[in-house]
């Protein structure tokens, strides 16, 4: 199952302001791949998230100290373009949040602002998106609708064909699911599961029965620190550490 390493973390703590939130988190992620980040709340997992397509620039007093790379690259590097890393680490996040727009431009506004132009070479992104998304025959006849104006889970779908739309190689996930009704997360789980082909996945979940449908590797983070890392059949049948299965067993969180 193992590919090539897409995304290595050594060595990285994660401090906002004197706060150490993330201790010398370090592991490797393969490439088309679903891996899911889990434990408590507060615990790092959606802070590690973050710091892969350095959206934790923008929280004042955020400093980041070890390497990740993506690609071999150090994305901390300073001669990294932030621009050309996030269009490479597209972001979904936990509610879902279409542009006041139309669904066509909602699909269109990453691309648009990369530079394309052609209405040709947009409509076949659009659809392209849409399809990946699994929204294309809900929505195909209307285009021209707001995005605001669909339900929940076709929302959030939306929200991944925009984020599919700028072709990146990585999508993250955070609690793309705690906003919906069960058959709209169903749905959202079928589509991640689809998503490998094509991307690399990376999903913070708090549902750990969520993360033992959808993920092939599992990263349990507890009080700032990764304390196990394995094939998620693995991590739910035999961990190796005690708080892990403590953990997965509802002894605490």
């Amino acid at each position: 199952m193992k590919g090539n390493v897409q995304i290595r973390s050594q060595n990285v703590n994660l401090y906002y302001g004197p706060a150490k939130v993330l201790k010398d988190i370090t592991f490797d992620i393969f490439d088309h791949t679903v891996t899911a980040l889990i434990g408590p709340s507060g615990c790092g997992k959606s802070s590690w998230l973050r710091c892969l397509n350095r959206m934790n620039d923008y929280i004042a007093g955020a400093r980041v100290e070890g390497e990740i790379l993506i690609d071999e690259h150090d994305i901390y590097a300073r001669d990294t373009d932030v621009i050309a890393l996030r269009r490479n680490v597209g972001m979904v996040f936990q509610k879902p949040n279409p542009f006041p727009m139309s669904i066509y431009d909602n699909v269109a506004y990453g691309p648009r602002l990369h530079g394309v132009r052609s209405r040709e070479q947009l409509d076949g992104i659009v659809e392209r998106s849409l399809r990946g998304a699994a929204l294309w025959t809900e929505v195909k006849d209307k285009l021209t609708s707001s995005g605001i104006g669909l339900s929940g889970g076709q929302q959030q779908r939306l929200c991944i064909a925009r984020a599919i739309a700028t072709e990146p190689k990585i999508l993250l996930m955070d609690e793309p699911t705690s906003a919906l009704d069960p058959m709209a997360t169903a749905r959202i789980e079928e589509l991640v599961r689809d998503l490998k082909k094509n991307f690399t996945v990376v999903i913070v979940t708090h549902n750990m029965q969520q993360a033992a449908r959808v993920s092939d590797f599992t990263a349990f983070f507890l009080l700032g620190e990764l304390v196990e890392y394995e094939v998620t059949t693995k991590i739910f049948t035999a961990p190796d550490d005690k708080r892990t299965e403590d953990y997965i067993t509802g002894r605490f969180g």
